[in-house]
């Protein structure tokens, strides 16, 4: 019979950014309408949509192999899984999503320690509980189960929240006062699963590839032709990710210059190295790129 390694899918905020870095880094994977079990490409993959707060526990459980979820939930879960690898990605952007100690903007609240006694809403209990219990401060936190940002001053003093870019506490008047941590996605696996050789080699690959598309965001390639005499002096101009590659050409005297870089240089970077002699400039689009 065919092994199936069984994958949760981050349904919600990080669902879109997920289905398309598993696009990059090569398997399509299609979300029908109302169903929670996304068909992919690969026989070998059995999806299902599951919230990033309770992928964890399903993971530990068993009723998932592996899955995605940030390291927030795995920590709030206090699950048991086996962690294959950190995956920098979110719904808006590359950068880590932060959980922060926010107040209304003109609280007199300026630390965490101003909050002695007072009442905290968020969805992360435990981990705001730990938060709270680290900086010596007792405090009532409560659980929220959404809109979390519009409840101080009346129904909270303060908030725990996950921000990306705090556009949303900014227009419910908020500040940010600490922050209590930085949470990334993590490609994780059940503990027995781990231990079947099929299937910690099936992870490990798919993770090589997530990996893979990730550090080609923001990254293109770059060849062009140059000769002999021009050779050191573009050269200098190129950056790469270790050192750009240089071939012969069958014309004598001429060389291929093949490189990856920042897409935000390209702009600046291409007049340059026409001018300095550079010929037959291609940019091309990455898909993945492997260290």
């Amino acid at each position: 019979m065919q092994r199936v390694l069984k994958l949760g899918i981050p349904a919600g905020s990080l669902q879109e950014a997920t289905i398309k870095l598993f696009e990059k880094a090569g398997y399509k994977i299609a979300v029908q309408s109302r169903s929670y079990f996304p068909v992919s490409d690969d026989d070998e993959l059995e999806c299902m949509l599951i919230r990033a707060q309770e992928m964890a526990r399903y993971i530990e459980a068993g009723v998932l192999d592996a899955g995605i979820t940030g390291i927030d939930w795995i920590i709030e879960s206090k699950a048991r899984v086996k962690e294959i690898c950190e995956l920098v990605y979110a719904k808006q952007s590359s950068r880590p999503v932060c959980w922060v100690l926010a107040v209304p903007q003109e609280s007199r609240f300026k630390s965490v320690k101003d909050l002695e006694g007072k009442r905290i809403a968020t969805e992360a209990v435990e981990m705001s509980r730990e938060y709270l219990k680290k900086n010596g401060v007792n405090a009532i936190v409560e659980f929220s189960f959404g809109a979390t940002e519009v409840k101080p001053p009346y129904l909270a003093d303060a908030i725990i929240e996950v921000t990306e870019t705090g556009s949303s506490l900014k227009a419910n008047n908020l500040k940010v006062i600490d922050t209590v941590m930085i949470s990334t996605p993590r490609l994780i696996m059940n503990e027995q699963a781990y231990k079947d050789k099929w299937k910690r080699k099936k992870i490990e690959s798919i993770a090589v590839l997530l990996k893979g598309a990730i550090n080609a965001e923001n990254k293109v390639g770059l060849m062009f032709n140059i000769q002999e005499k021009y050779l050191k002096k573009v050269i200098s101009k190129v950056p790469a990710l270790e050192s750009p590659t240089i071939s012969s050409l069958s014309e004598e005297g001429w060389y291929a210059v093949n490189t990856v870089i920042d897409e935000k240089i390209v702009r600046k970077l291409i007049p340059e190295l026409k001018e300095a002699g550079a010929m037959g400039i291609v940019e091309y689009p990455l898909n993945k790129v492997i260290y």
